[in-house]
């Protein structure tokens, strides 16, 4: 079983720079935020990809935020679909297996709002294949109430186009107003095919309407140490992507918790 850990964004300003200072950390992984859009060109990319042959940390990349397969805007649904393959082709280049990102919003009729993502989703995994990028896309569960992705719909979609997920325990927290089980997340995840889990952690402020923003490990819930015991137990593979506000000190922080656990890691 193995667990890498790491920060969203890079600890150390750009981009070339942070592997080799996520490995100094001790560290393993990192995930690239293309939050506000996909400013990195092919080339770029393409360096990142041979400088991080020197250092061995698993990137991943989360896509912009602007994105929504479920638009009453034909316009917008192909722009979101093209961000995301813009994420793509950028970690193709670099090395980066697995594209994260949020799929969109109800707008009122949960069912519509599936078969519509679902059917987004079936289109990019296509252009893909197409381009034979060697890259795979992760919906990740939603923190608010209105945007799609609870976990049974994430697992669902995943099954559904082949597609693989990432979860975020904050956001099941945030969603069910304070509440998660980790046993029971567990027994669900179990049930799919998914060897080498991709989870993001970070304690959570929320309101009746979900996730309100991220918070430091151990300012707001969920537990990690509990998360931490369960993920040990099941004795899954998994990458754990910080996204506190103090994203690799927090990862440090999960590194100390599991290896206080008994779990050993792999430099």
């Amino acid at each position: 079983m193995k667990i890498f850990l790491g920060p969203a964004g890079s600890p150390g300003g750009k981009t070339l720079g942070a592997m080799k200072i996520v490995r100094e950390l001790g560290l393993h992984s990192m995930e690239l935020a293309f939050g506000h859009g996909v400013t990195m060109g092919n080339e770029t990319a393409k360096e990142v990809g041979r400088e991080n042959k020197k250092h061995g940390v698993r990137i991943s990349i989360h896509a912009p935020y602007y994105i929504n397969l479920n638009s009453s805007d034909r316009k917008k649904v192909e722009d979101s679909k093209k961000r995301i393959l813009d994420t793509c082709e950028r970690a193709h280049h670099i090395g980066a297996k697995k594209v994260v990102f949020h799929s969109g919003y109800y707008h009122d009729d949960r069912k519509k709002a599936y078969g519509s993502i679902c059917a987004g989703i079936a289109e990019v995994i296509d252009a893909i294949k197409r381009n034979r990028w060697d890259v795979e896309l992760l919906p990740e569960t939603a923190g608010r109430v209105k945007q799609f992705g609870d976990l049974d719909e994430i697992i669902q979609i995943s099954r559904e186009t082949g597609c693989s997920f990432c979860v975020d325990p904050a956001h099941i927290f945030a969603r069910n107003n304070g509440k998660i089980d980790y046993e029971e997340m567990f027994d669900r995840l179990k049930e799919t095919k998914e060897k080498d889990l991709h989870f993001h952690f970070s304690g959570v402020a929320y309101s009746e309407k979900g996730e309100k923003h991220h918070l430091t490990l151990g300012d707001g819930g969920p537990d990690f140490k509990a998360f931490a015991e369960e993920l040990i137990a099941r004795k899954r593979g998994a990458t754990i992507i910080s996204e506190s506000p103090v994203t690799w000190k927090d990862s440090l922080a999960m590194k100390k918790i599991l290896e206080n656990l008994g779990h050993s890691f792999d430099r």
